[in-house]
């Protein structure tokens, strides 16, 4: 398998891990430690905003056989758009939703490596 095709995958999981576990916080709040509610509901409308499952599911089929560039690259720097939102309000809020944080720098660190070498 090509190396881009794993990072292409191992994106993909990841997505889909911080997508679970946002939707989880959000439906156990009641019974967690997060104050502010609305905050992580914030942070659930902006996934669904940024379209970030749909993104994901992308980015599987197209990595799944093969490896194509173009496309990849496209549907990554559309992850970084919502990304860098999504941590600039984690940031912001970070008192309530420090929780998110490794999470987010996991995704970022995981997408820049998908940067065009020029």
């Amino acid at each position: 398998m090509n190396f881009e095709m794993q990072k292409a995958n191992m994106l993909v999981e990841n997505i889909n891990g911080f997508i679970k576990f946002v939707h989880k916080s959000h439906e156990n709040s009641k019974n967690s430690f997060i104050l502010n509610t609305d905050k992580v509901y914030q942070i659930k409308l902006l996934i669904e905003e940024f379209k970030f499952q749909i993104i994901a599911d992308e980015l599987m089929r197209i990595n799944k056989f093969t490896w194509d560039e173009k496309y990849t690259y496209l549907l990554v720097d559309r992850f970084k758009k919502g990304l860098n939102i999504i941590d600039e309000y984690v940031e912001n809020n970070y008192n309530d939703l420090f929780i998110f944080s490794a999470r987010l720098y996991t995704l970022k660190n995981l997408s820049l490596s998908f940067s065009k070498k020029e």
